[in-house]
C-alpha cells in the first residue's frame, strides 16, 4: 500500500518548524526548524533605528515565509521521500498575532514609506500596548451589558484584534486609513500559499471576538467605541470564516517550487497552535484538559454545553473539535519566565557548576531544586512576570517573590518559580470547575513537560491530578499535519474529519506523573497563601503593580524621546 504525507508547520514565538507525518499511524518522518531572522521585534525598529515603547513585540512577516521556503524542502530532502505523496498541509500559529494589508494582501511593511511607522509591521501575540484600548472596550462592554463580554471571562485581551485594530487607529490614522484589511498572521501565511484569503474560525472566534450565529459585536456597539470603528467588521475585518479542517485551497505553483512540493495539494485554513494540539494527544472529549506548555500556557478544554467562567480567553463553539463547545485560559509567560531567571538572574557559579557537570543551567538548577521538599525554601511567587492572562485578564500585573532570606539559593528561587506557574494553572482549573466545566484530567504538551520532570511532577501535586504527556515533541505540527489530512479528505488517502484523524495519529506516553498525597498536602497551604497575594495585588486591594508600571512608563518615555532625537 502506497503511503501518503502530510505536513504540519507550526509558527512559534521564535521560531517556525516543518513536521513531515505518516497519515496512516502519526510516525513522525522528519523535522525542521527555522529561527526567524529577525526573531522578535521589541527594542528597535529594523532599518530606522526607532526604539519602541515598552510593551511593544513586533515580527517580520517574511520571516513566516522563510519558514516556508526553508523548512518544507528540509523534511523533504531529510525523509527521501517523493513530494507526490504528500497530499496536504496545515499550520498552526501563536495568535492573536496580526497584520495589516493593502488591496494586494501585501504587508504594509513592505512599503518603503511604510516600514518607519511600527504600527505597519506584525503585532505579535504578546504585544501588550494595547492596554489602555482593552481596558475602553471592557468598561464599554460592560456598561451596555453586551452578552459577547461573558463568553470571553468577562474580559477582553490587550493580545486580541479589537484592541490592537484599535490602537493602529488611534495611534496611525493615516495607517489605518490605508488598511485594506487586518488579518491574522496565520490566515495571510494561507493566503500567501494558496493565493485565497481564507479566514478561521478558531483565531475569529477566540481571538476576534466573533461569534458563530451573531458574528462580530455590533455596529452600534463599535460605533459607540469609536465612530471610525463603525464599518470594521463589514471592511477591514471582512470576509468568509471557516471551520477547522476546511481546505482553504490548493497549493499556487509558484508557492509549490520554493517549497518542493506539487502544486495543488490541500492546504487546511489555519489554526491557532495550543489549539492544534488537543487533538494531537488524542483528547475530542469533555474532561480532559491539554496543556500547551512552552514561553506561556494555553489551557483547552471541551464541554457539552456554554457557561460563563471568570478570566477565560474564550467558549467557542466547534473551536477546537467539532460538536463541542471549546474553552480555552491560559497563563502570558511561563517558560519565558524560567528563561528570565536563568539569563539575568544567575550567579557566575551556577553557569561554572553546570558546565563542570557536562549539563545545561536548566538541567543543573532543576537537579539542585529537586532536592528540596514543597514548602522547604520558604518562598512564594506570583506568576506574573509578563502580565496575568487568566483569570484577571490584566497585563499591567507584574512578578513578584516572598520570603528572600540571606540564606536563599538560587535553585530555591527557581523551584519558587515552577510552583508559582503550577498555583497559576491550579487557580485556572478552579475556575473551570467552581462554574460547572469538568477537568478531570490533565495532559501536557511542548519542549516544557519533555524536558523538566520536576516541574511536571509538582503541577501533578499542586494540581491533586494525573497528568499525561504527548508522545510527540512537536505536538502542535502534528495537529497542524492531522487537519492538513483531513483538508486533502479520504478520497486522496486522508480523513473525512478529526476525529478520525485523531484516532489514528494522536499519541501520549505510557508513563504518567500521580499526586503525591504528602506533596498536595504541603501544596494545598502554600496554595491558599498563593490566593490572597494573587487577590490582594490582583483584584484592586493595593495596584501597587500599576503604579509602579506607570512611573516607570512615563521616565521610560521622556527617555526615548531623548534618544530618538
Amino acid at each position: 500500500m502506497k503511503k501518503t504525507y502530510a505536513i504540519g508547520v507550526d509558527y512559534g514565538t521564535e521560531s517556525g518548524r516543518a513536521l513531515l507525518v505518516d497519515i496512516s499511524n502519526g510516525a513522525e518522518v522528519a523535522t525542521h526548524v527555522t529561527k526567524y531572522p529577525h526573531g522578535v521585534i521589541d527594542e528597535t525598529l529594523p532599518g530606522s533605528g526607532l526604539r519602541l515603547e515598552a510593551d511593544w513585540a513586533l515580527q517580520h512577516p517574511d520571516d513566516y515565509l522563510e519558514v516556508l521556503r526553508q523548512s518544507v524542502p528540509a523534511v523533504i530532502r531529510e525523509s527521501g521521500i517523493d513530494p507526490a505523496d504528500v497530499i496536504g498541509i496545515g499550520i498552526d500559529f501563536t495568535a492573536c498575532t496580526m497584520l495589516p494589508l493593502d488591496s494586494s494582501g501585501t504587508p504594509l511593511c513592505f512599503d518603503p514609506e511604510l516600514r518607519a511607522n511600527p504600527h505597519s509591521w506584525v503585532k505579535l501575540w504578546k504585544h501588550h500596548a494595547a492596554q489602555d484600548e482593552a481596558n475602553r472596550i471592557n468598561e464599554a462592554a460592560e456598561q451596555r451589558g453586551e452578552e459577547f463580554l461573558a463568553r470571553y471571562g468577562g474580559k477582553i485581551s490587550s493580545e486580541w484584534m479589537l484592541a490592537k485594530v484599535w490602537q493602529i487607529l488611534n495611534e496611525a490614522p493615516d495607517l489605518y486609513d490605508l488598511t485594506d484589511q487586518f488579518l491574522e498572521a496565520a490566515d495571510w501565511v494561507v493566503f500567501s500559499m494558496t493565493g485565497q484569503i481564507a479566514k478561521n474560525s478558531c483565531t475569529a472566534g477566540y481571538k476576534a471576538i466573533w461569534h458563530k450565529e451573531q458574528g462580530y459585536p455590533s455596529v452600534d456597539f463599535l460605533t459607540a467605541l469609536d465612530p471610525r470603528l463603525a464599518d470594521l467588521t463589514d471592511t477591514k475585518l471582512r470576509g468568509a470564516i471557516y471551520p477547522l479542517g476546511t481546505k482553504a485551497g490548493g497549493l499556487t505553483p509558484e508557492m509549490a517550487q520554493q517549497m518542493g512540493l506539487p502544486a495543488g495539494i490541500a492546504v487546511a485554513v489555519a489554526n491557532v497552535d495550543a489549539h492544534a494540539a488537543v487533538p494531537a494527544v488524542g483528547v475530542v472529549e469533555p474532561g480532559k484538559l491539554v496543556m500547551a506548555m512552552g514561553t506561556s500556557i494555553c489551557h483547552l478544554l471541551l464541554d457539552n454545553s456554554e457557561k460563563q467562567v471568570e478570566g477565560m480567553c474564550g467558549v467557542v463553539e466547534d473551536g477546537i473539535i467539532p460538536g463541542y463547545y471549546g474553552y480555552e485560559a491560559g497563563q502570558s509567560a511561563v517558560g519565558d519566565i524560567f528563561a528570565w531567571y536563568v539569563e539575568q538572574g544567575m550567579p557566575a557559579y551556577v553557569e561554572r557548576a553546570a558546565s563542570d557537570k557536562g549539563i545545561g543551567v536548566h538541567e543543573w538548577l532543576e537537579q539542585q531544586a529537586a532536592v528540596y521538599k514543597p514548602g522547604e525554601t520558604g518562598l512564594l511567587a506570583l506568576d506574573w512576570w509578563n502580565g496575568n492572562r487568566s483569570v484577571l485578564v490584566d497585563t499591567n500585573l507584574t512578578g513578584m517573590m516572598v520570603g528572600y532570606t540571606l540564606q536563599t539559593k538560587p535553585e530555591e528561587m527557581y523551584r519558587a518559580l515552577l510552583e508559582a506557574t503550577a498555583f497559576g494553572t491550579r487557580k485556572i482549573i478552579d475556575a473551570f470547575t467552581d462554574n460547572g466545566v469538568s477537568v478531570n484530567e490533565l495532559y501536557a504538551c511542548g519542549g516544557l513537560p519533555q524536558r523538566n520532570r520536576l516541574l511536571m511532577q509538582i503541577y501533578a501535586d499542586v494540581t491533586g491530578r494525573e497528568i499525561k504527556i504527548a508522545d510527540s515533541t512537536q505536538t502542535p505540527a502534528l495537529g497542524a499535519a492531522m487537519f492538513g489530512a483531513v483538508a486533502a479528505g479520504s478520497a486522496a488517502g486522508g480523513y473525512d474529519n478529526i476525529v478520525d484523524a485523531a484516532l489514528q495519529m494522536a499519541r501520549v506516553r505510557e508513563d504518567t506523573f500521580q499526586p503525591i498525597p504528602e506533596h498536595t498536602a504541603v501544596y494545598d497551604q502554600l496554595y491558599a497563601e498563593y490566593c490572597t497575594l494573587h487577590d490582594y495585588f490582583g483584584r484592586g486591594a493595593n495596584p501597587l503593580m500599576k503604579r509602579l508600571k506607570q512611573i516607570s512608563e512615563a521616565a521610560t518615555r521622556g527617555a526615548l524621546v531623548e534618544r530618538n532625537q
